[in-house]
């Protein structure tokens, strides 16, 4: 489907031909139409599928048809780090290019007081549409800074993560002051039973868009190695032996790995640095900055960075730890072959991680390639997706060298735990660029500028102009 069959403001409409946006994605065809009627909505859909432009094109399209106060903040859209915050203030601006008088205010930690002073400003003067992490709009709302009383909309993106961060409480604080009759609109990547309870709560009669998680793109060349944990970084030295290492991304489990995977490999004379959220903001902005310009060769980060980073050329994602659900792994090995390119994607397997890593496996329905252990790092264990391997070699199953004897088959499930939580309250993640989102040159304002609700007909003249590529995902 068209965005032109949709039915958008004629002005939101302007701003997605200027981005050359012409085919919706499967979560905005689905999800937008139920929007602009007013319904809740709950959508369980990966990053990089466009939930970003399902959820902002309705609301945008709506506030600009009018009926909704111009000194009350509007909309609230509720972020887990402040990263994602600015990645969705980015796409705002590109598709409220020519909505004049609708104004929007990103609202995060991790900044200095005069950035505090601006937000407290944008709030009193009432911003249409509010961007914010829970800790922050919390400080806001115990000082008096923001009054919510006459909110329509309610997003919340990426809830699941957002629960797992631990910002329930927060969340259900925050309702509290809101109106309501409003609509409320809650996207996630899974629906564990914490996220159907919220839905519950605070949703009333929601339409369900599930888009199923997309397999790995087929240019990433993904291996395994099984292996014991205290071989892992001597295997990731192997693999920097065989190729130097630039452009490398290391994903690790828990916050505090970062630092002691980024010292271990500075030390080895390697040059890495760690992203985590003990870092201050612009410390964390410095590290990126100096990523993606190519004076860091490996960053060494946790899965919030899968969820944001926008960089074309990663040439390497090594998994220190197994992800542990299926969409983090895609999310992590997904930061390679981007834009049309190859890349390669390594998992290092330690015992108690392989039921985690045969899940991954199934959900891939094929076998990962299980690369060969130099066998001057001593014996491996078998891979048999239980998380113990037998040690019994006349069982064929047992320790060996060089990887020979393993055992192919995934066993029985066998689930470890996968209730991992991360507490890293509004971590650290890059801040990622929104691929199209950018705001157009003045140069390709429309000079014919039309305005009003009713859309044009598709296979109009500009219609035909637009380029007819898929639409990339914001």
């Amino acid at each position: 489907m068209q965005f032109e069959e949709l039915d958008l403001n004629y002005d939101v409409l302007d701003a997605l031909d200027d981005m050359n946006f012409t085919e919706c994605t499967p979560i905005q065809e689905q999800a937008i139409p139920p929007l602009l009627e007013g319904r809740d909505l709950i959508g369980v859909a990966q990053t990089g599928t466009g939930k970003t432009a399902a959820y902002l094109l309705p609301v945008l399209s709506q506030l600009r048809d009018g009926g909704y106060p111009a000194d009350a903040i509007n909309c609230i859209i509720m972020s887990p780090t402040r990263e994602l915050a600015q990645q969705i203030d980015q796409a705002m601006q590109g598709f409220a290019y020519y909505l004049d008088g609708i104004s929007s205010v990103a609202v995060y930690g991790g900044n200095d007081g005069i950035r505090y002073e601006q937000e407290k400003r944008g709030l009193q003067l009432g911003a249409d549409v509010v961007i914010a992490t829970p800790g922050r709009l919390i400080s806001h709302l115990s000082l008096g800074n923001i009054d919510l009383s006459r909110v329509s909309f309610f997003i919340l993106d990426e809830a699941d993560r957002m629960l797992d961060m631990g910002f329930s409480d927060d969340i259900m604080q925050i309702v509290s002051f809101l109106p309501k009759q409003r609509q409320t609109i809650m996207f996630s990547a899974t629906m564990p039973d914490k996220i159907v309870e919220l839905a519950k709560t605070i949703l009333t009669d929601p339409v369900e868009v599930k888009i199923a998680l997309n397999k790995p793109a087929e240019g990433i060349s993904q291996s395994a190695y099984i292996c014991y944990e205290a071989q892992k970084m001597r295997i990731i030295e192997h693999l920097f032996k065989e190729r130097k290492p630039e452009r490398v991304i290391v994903f690790v489990g828990k916050k505090v790995h970062t630092k002691d995977v980024a010292i271990t490999l500075k030390r080895k004379g390697y040059n890495a640095e760690a992203m985590h959220s003990d870092l201050l903001q612009e410390q964390r902005d410095d590290v990126m900055y100096r990523f993606k310009t190519g004076q860091i060769d490996i960053l060494v980060a946790t899965d919030i960075v899968a969820r944001g980073i926008d960089i074309d050329d990663i040439q390497l994602v090594i998994n220190y730890d197994v992800p542990h659900d299926e969409e983090d792994y895609v999310h992590r090995i997904g930061r390679t072959a981007r834009a049309g390119r190859d890349g390669r994607a390594v998992t290092l397997v330690s015992e108690k991680d392989q039921p985690l890593f045969a899940d991954i496996e199934r959900f891939l329905e094929k076998e990962v390639p299980k690369e060969v252990v130099p066998e001057e790092l001593g014996e491996t264990p078998a891979y048999t997706g239980r998380g113990n391997s037998f040690r019994n070699n006349s069982r064929g199953h047992g320790r060996n060298r060089n990887g020979k004897g393993r055992g192919k088959g995934h066993g029985s499930k066998g689930r470890g735990n996968h209730n991992q939580s991360n507490k890293d309250k509004e971590a650290a993640a890059p801040s990622p660029s929104v691929e199209g989102a950018s705001s157009p040159s003045p140069a390709k304002r429309k000079r014919n500028h039309r305005g009003g609700k009713k859309h044009r007909k598709p296979g109009s003249s500009d219609a035909a102009a637009t380029e007819s590529t898929p639409t990339p995902a914001v």
